[in-house]
């Protein structure tokens, strides 16, 4: 008999730590490294925010959280919903959890059944498979393209449904691709689930606030109020509040499915931290200012990385609507050769070599299911961003 689950030969080690992780090693190692793999923000919580954590570690609120949240965030929560997105939900409707991965992993574990289908627009953040698999279920690729901006059509989604089909996961503005979803193209989508009411949708909202230009976020179950019923919204505070490190998120629904989720978590973790809770009921009930100055820079920074990357010989990098990546094609560049005589034979070659050569890592897109790509997150100083594109620039034009 195995000691170790057979639940874990289904499941593969996250591509976006690896990059992170073999940076650092390197960087302790004396080399010059660029690491544009991490989806964090460079930017220091506000001063408003960790005030009111430290504020609570003086009132003693140090000891067990109810499991869901506790009170004032949940209200917190409901409160932003309607503020931001025209959803009204009860504080019960609500549920709070150690990051949004935990909330995604809780709804899975909750609802999911041998054999059931999830269906995941591709390119996609690369937990999003893995959880799926751990708790039982399938997942159904969906397929996008570039020439369509990364989204998923409402053609391809209308295939992709089955009698099995549970979940469809939406992730807008999206990792790895930055794309976000106007209110039509929801339309087009909510039209083709209305056909299916057996098919509830968990909709990750973690980047709503990071959106640029003229750029109007919505939310499904705002777009067709008719899902509301079968709609998970989740959300969290890590990205427009630069608190991934608080690891807070959370999720609004019907309360049969909140209910769930709470007797999962109650038997997991019990409760996302007290100190980092009542952070976030500043997070959400505090000034918002500082957000739209965050979102100006990060709109900059994708620019200049857009723009220096369509300068690269052999790379095609669309301008995403939101989120803080680049998901850039490496097409022209399969089945060339490095200074060394080694072959780019895929997307993963490429940022291998990349690494060797120049120093800049980066993620490959095989890893979010769809290549040959590369995701750059440009949450980092202008500076080492136009420093890492010099490099790939280099590095693409002496491939041969």
């Amino acid at each position: 008999m195995a000691f170790l689950a057979d639940a874990l030969s289904r499941v593969k080690p996250s591509a976006t730590i690896a990059v992170t992780q073999k940076a650092r090693e390197l960087k302790n190692a004396g080399r010059d490294v660029i690491g544009l793999g991490a989806g964090e923000p460079d930017f220091d919580t506000p001063d408003n925010i960790k005030n009111a954590a430290i504020e609570a570690i003086r009132r003693g609120e140090t000891k067990y959280p109810p499991v869901s949240g506790i009170v004032p965030l949940r209200e917190a929560i409901a409160k932003k919903f309607k503020r931001e997105n025209n959803l009204d939900y009860r504080p019960e409707q609500t549920i709070v959890g150690t990051g949004g991965k935990q909330i995604l992993f809780n709804a899975f574990m909750a609802t999911l059944n041998p054999g059931d289908q999830v269906i995941i627009p591709r390119p996609y953040w690369v937990s999003y498979p893995e959880m799926v698999a751990i708790c039982g279920g399938t997942s159904v690729f969906a397929d996008t393209s570039i020439d369509n901006g990364f989204k998923l059509t409402a053609e391809v989604l209308e295939k992709a449904i089955t009698p099995k089909t549970k979940w469809l996961l939406m992730n807008s503005p999206s990792n790895p691709s930055g794309a976000a979803y106007t209110e039509a193209e929801l339309r087009s989508l909510a039209d083709v689930l209305l056909k299916h009411p057996h098919v509830w949708t968990l909709t990750d909202d973690m980047y709503e606030h990071l959106t640029y230009g003229d750029f109007v976020f919505k939310t499904i179950a705002e777009v067709e109020p008719s899902l509301y019923e079968r709609t998970l919204t989740m959300n969290g505070v890590s990205k427009a509040y630069a608190m991934t490190g608080w690891r807070i998120g959370y999720a609004a629904g019907p309360v049969a499915l909140i209910k769930a989720m709470d007797m999962i978590q109650g038997q997991q973790t019990s409760g996302a931290c007290t100190i980092a809770q009542w952070a976030s009921v500043e997070a959400l009930n505090g000034p918002q200012d500082f957000i739209a100055k965050n979102k100006a820079i990060f709109q900059g920074r994708r620019d200049l990385v857009v723009s220096m990357l369509n300068q690269a010989r052999g790379i095609s990098c669309p301008s995403p609507e939101g989120a803080f990546y680049v998901y850039p094609s490496c097409a022209e560049l399969i089945g060339k050769k490095t200074k060394t005589g080694k072959v780019i034979d895929n997307d993963e070659a490429f940022c291998s070599e990349l690494l060797e050569a120049e120093g800049v890592a980066v993620v490959f897109g095989s890893a979010f299911g769809l290549g040959p790509n590369f995701r750059i997150s440009y949450a980092t100083s202008e500076a080492l961003l136009e420093e890492a594109c010099t490099r790939i620039q280099r590095f693409t034009a002496s491939l041969t």
